[in-house]
């Protein structure tokens, strides 16, 4: 299930296909495993690599939450644009960022949520776009989602993405997440700047993914 929320109005989107389950070559848990707790040792997220017209070196960073729910992506200057004094390479942004996540011994988790955040102003006429793909280092599933959104708008958007089902990464695994997100605006038959944007100053704007943990 797929929803999106702009300027406070939320939509229920219908999702086609699998959303976010991960197909890898090792043999999954089932789906309907019970979630059993998260684990008591340290789990730690760092960027392994972040490149791409949308992330400059050191304008991308990775956090951990507290409760081992999962993590979050801070982007500091991505920020597409159209229309006004943008240039033509400001309508296309995108950042991919590899992020490695390490777990105690005897734990393995799947991803059960991606929520994307950001804020955009279009103009009437402009249309926006935002892509994000992600998948596991070395393996050919490739989790997508897109989402358009048409002026005039203007606000904090929120997309998010819940796994139909879940698969989780085989124990002692460790890998990495590759998450690949393109901003897009099209000043269409606009007047004045449109942007869309993922920029952590403009407020909660983070991009979150959830894990659901059990034990190997």
């Amino acid at each position: 299930m797929k929803e999106r929320l702009v300027g406070g109005r939320r939509a229920v989107l219908a999702v086609l296909g699998t959303v976010l389950a991960l197909s890898l070559s090792a043999p999954a848990q089932a789906a309907d495993t019970a979630v059993q707790g998260v684990p008591e040792g340290n789990v730690t997220v760092e960027v392994i690599a972040a490149n791409g017209s949308g992330c400059a070196p050191g304008t991308a960073a990775v956090y951990g939450n507290h409760d081992k729910t999962g993590f979050r992506v801070r982007y500091y200057d991505f920020e597409a644009a159209a229309g006004g004094d943008a240039s033509a390479t400001d309508r296309r942004k995108n950042c991919q960022v590899g992020v490695l996540v390490t777990v105690p011994a005897g734990w393995t988790f799947a991803i059960a949520q991606a929520e994307y955040r950001g804020k955009l102003k279009l103009n009437s006429g402009a249309t926006g776009l935002q892509k994000t793909n992600y998948y596991w280092q070395g393996s050919s599933a490739n989790n997508r989602t897109e989402e358009s959104f048409y002026g005039p708008l203007s606000g904090y958007w929120d997309t998010q993405d819940v796994a139909g089902a879940l698969v989780y990464l085989p124990c002692q695994d460790q890998k990495v997440l590759n998450i690949n997100t393109e901003l897009r605006v099209d000043a269409g038959s606009s007047s004045g700047k449109s942007t869309m944007s993922m920029r952590s100053s403009e407020g909660d704007v983070d991009t979150l993914f959830n894990f659901s943990w059990i034990r190997c």
